[in-house]
């Protein structure tokens, strides 16, 4: 959940430097939070160690895994939901709109940020938090999760995981 919700953050920072229209960066319904920053990371961390030993097998390694967890997550969105957070056809060197090289390289450098320096703070923080607030927040996941496919599969408009565009469109 952490680095979904360091995602989250790096999402909104990018899209205010981008000055973008499309401000709604997460893909739950109420917490702020892109999971496909925390699944990537949750899978470099189970990449063997030698994988990681070095800083460039990391970057390389880690920008690889990361690439593949954006593609099956773009994919799923696509395919089971019905919508699409990004779309890199405008990048060059995209792999059917899910991934692009540029991105990966990106992928790479943060993941290698993100375990040499982020990672031994995130577990320092995570050990001192209550076994009843961890399950208090996996259940807010779980529901949150649940409200936010059901929305997303229903109505494939992924602007009403703003609370105040669903809002909206809802008085209507």
């Amino acid at each position: 959940m952490w680095y979904s919700f360091i995602g989250y953050v790096i999402e909104k920072l990018f899209a205010v430097a981008r000055n973008a229209q499309h401000r709604v960066r997460k893909c739950y319904l109420f917490l702020p939070l892109c999971p496909v920053y925390g699944l990537s990371l949750v899978a470099v961390l189970h990449l063997p160690a030698e994988l990681r030993s070095t800083s460039l097998r990391l970057i390389v390694y880690g920008g690889l895994t990361a690439t593949a967890v954006e593609y099956a997550m773009h994919f799923f969105y696509e395919k089971a939901l019905g919508v699409m957070f990004w779309d890199y056809s405008d990048t060059k060197m995209d792999l059917n709109r899910r991934v692009c090289v540029p991105f990966s390289v990106v992928w790479g450098l943060l993941i290698w940020v993100a375990l040499r320096y982020v990672q031994p703070w995130i577990n320092a923080m995570t050990m001192q938090i209550s076994p009843i607030a961890t399950l208090i927040a996996i259940l807010l996941l779980i529901a949150d999760t649940f409200f936010s496919v059901r929305l997303l599969y229903l109505r494939r408009d992924i602007d009403l995981l703003g609370i105040k565009n669903l809002l909206r469109d809802l008085r209507i």
